[in-house]
C-alpha cells in the first residue's frame, strides 16, 4: 500500500525519531511511504485558541496537499482528531471545502488504526524487552475512539511486558495552550500522571501523542522517576537488529 505521512509540527520539530520509526516500520511491512512536501500545520493550535480564519486556511492547504492520497497517516492522535472532528466545523455545509473535507477526513488515520483496521495486522515483528505502561491520550481516547488497538499491538511485541496504568483515562494536563494558560493546574495533573506511571514499575510510558509524552516526560525527568517515554511507533519499529533507543 502507498501511505502518505503527515508528520505533524511537533514531531517534525521536536521528535523526528517518531517519523523515522514510522517509515522503518511500514517499509518493513512491505509498504511505500510518501511525504508530500507541501504539508504544514493542521491548524489545531489556531482553532483551539479562536483563530478560526487562520485554521480554515490551513485546512484548505491540508486538503489540497493530501486530496489524492488513499490513506494519510498522522502519528499524533490530536492532529488526526483535528482533521476528522474539527475540519467539518470549519467548512460551510455544501461548500467545496466541506465536500473535500468529507471525502478526505475518513482516510486520515492514527498509527494503531492504520495497522489494525486498514492493514489488518497486530504482530508487526517488533522486539522490545522492557516493562511498558500505556497512556491513552484524550484525543485518541475520546475523539478517535482508539479503544484497545494500541494495547493489542503492544501485547504482540516480543519481550514486552504490558502493565496497567492507574487513572489511565484521566488527562495528563497538557492540552496545548491549556498548559500555558493554566500552568498550575496543568502541572498538578502531570504530577498525578507521572506518579501513576512510576507506581507501575514500568521502564517506559507509551502513548500515541508526543505532545502528551513531552508533558509527562518532563515531569518524570524532573522527579528523576526513572521512567522514559516513547511513542508507540518507536516501540513497534524496534527489532533485535535495530532496537529502540532508551
Amino acid at each position: 500500500m502507498r501511505i502518505a505521512l503527515f508528520i505533524t509540527c511537533v514531531n517534525d520539530t521536536l521528535f523526528p525519531r517518531t517519523g523515522q520509526a514510522v517509515v522503518r516500520l511500514l517499509e518493513r511491512l512491505g509498504h511505500e511511504v510518501v511525504f508530500p512536501a507541501a504539508q504544514t500545520c493542521c491548524g489545531q493550535m489556531h482553532y483551539n485558541t479562536g483563530y478560526r480564519r487562520e485554521a480554515q486556511r490551513l485546512a484548505v492547504r491540508f486538503v489540497r496537499t493530501f486530496a489524492d492520497c488513499d490513506v494519510v497517516l498522522a502519528p499524533s492522535g490530536s492532529c488526526a482528531g483535528m482533521v476528522r472532528d474539527n475540519y467539518p466545523r470549519l467548512a460551510d455545509p455544501g461548500s467545496r471545502l466541506h465536500e473535500a473535507v468529507s471525502a478526505l477526513a475518513p482516510r486520515v488515520v492514527d498509527l494503531s488504526e492504520l495497522l489494525v483496521d486498514v492493514l489488518e495486522v497486530t504482530d508487526v515483528g517488533a522486539y522490545f524487552p522492557h516493562r511498558v505502561t500505556y497512556h491513552p491520550t484524550c484525543h485518541g481516547l475520546r475523539l478517535l475512539r482508539l479503544g484497545d488497538r494500541p494495547q493489542r499491538l503492544l501485547r504482540e511485541v516480543r519481550g514486552l511486558e504490558l502493565v496497567e496504568l492507574a487513572g489511565a483515562e484521566e488527562c495528563c494536563g497538557f492540552g496545548g495552550t491549556f498548559a500555558v494558560k493554566n500552568a498550575a493546574v496543568s502541572a498538578a495533573m502531570a504530577a498525578d500522571k507521572a506518579r501513576h506511571a512510576a507506581d507501575t514499575g514500568a521502564e517506559v510510558l507509551c502513548a500515541v501523542d508526543n505532545s502528551c509524552l513531552m508533558h509527562i516526560g518532563g515531569t518524570l525527568d524532573r522527579q528523576r522517576a526513572g521512567v522514559r517515554v516513547l511513542h508507540l511507533a518507536e516501540i513497534l519499529a524496534s527489532t533485535e537488529e535495530e532496537p529502540a533507543s532508551l
